[in-house]
């Protein structure tokens, strides 16, 4: 009987020490090694060198225009230019401006006519990337010719109608007036 007793707490001692081992962790089924993301990065990268690649050949074609790089990836040159007003639209301010866009070979997608009047209150409504900011550059009556490539256009969706998929795109646009949003509505 002391045997069995012995034999009992040993027994007993052992499933304790054994039922006290941490698992390992299993390893997952499927394992994701990140190269999807790092092909689509490299693919991004080679779009954008070749859309930069046309525009800087647009550039080079006239060199009498100066154009101007932005820090956000576009190009612009002042068509006519306001030096008397030193005033541009910020946040909250509600521009009027006309545009037009072409694609890089010049051809017009949409006219200024079609896209007449714009109204835009700035920072506070969707439009465009690049105008968003270019608008900001922008003084009182002056006209601006905007070279954007497509991440700072309509990107990789288009606009759903005549401009298509990672299409970068040529805007002319004349900042006709803008005022305070608190002006606007006291007038309306």
């Amino acid at each position: 009987m002391k045997n069995s007793l012995k034999i009992v707490l040993l027994l007993m001692l052992f499933a304790t020490i054994i039922s006290c081992k941490q698992q390992q962790a299993r390893m997952p089924v499927s394992r994701s090694s990140g190269t999807f993301m790092k092909e689509s990065v490299i693919r991004n990268k080679k779009l954008i060198a070749g859309e930069e690649g046309k525009i800087d050949s647009i550039i080079k074609s006239n060199p009498k225009i100066q154009y101007i790089a932005s820090n956000k990836g576009y190009w612009y040159h002042y068509e006519t230019k306001n030096d008397k007003d030193t005033l541009r639209p910020k946040k909250g301010d509600v521009a009027q401006f006309d545009y037009e866009i072409k694609d890089l070979k010049g051809n017009v997608v949409y006219s200024e006519v079609e896209l007449r009047p714009q109204t835009y209150r700035v920072d506070k409504q969707n439009i465009m990337m690049g105008l968003r900011d270019g608008i900001k550059l922008m003084r009182k009556n002056e006209k601006v010719t905007f070279l954007f490539p497509s991440h700072m256009a309509f990107g990789y969706h288009g606009d759903n109608k005549r401009i298509g998929s990672n299409q970068p795109l040529i805007c002319t646009v004349t900042l006709t007036d803008f005022k305070p949003e608190e002006k606007v509505k006291t007038e309306n």
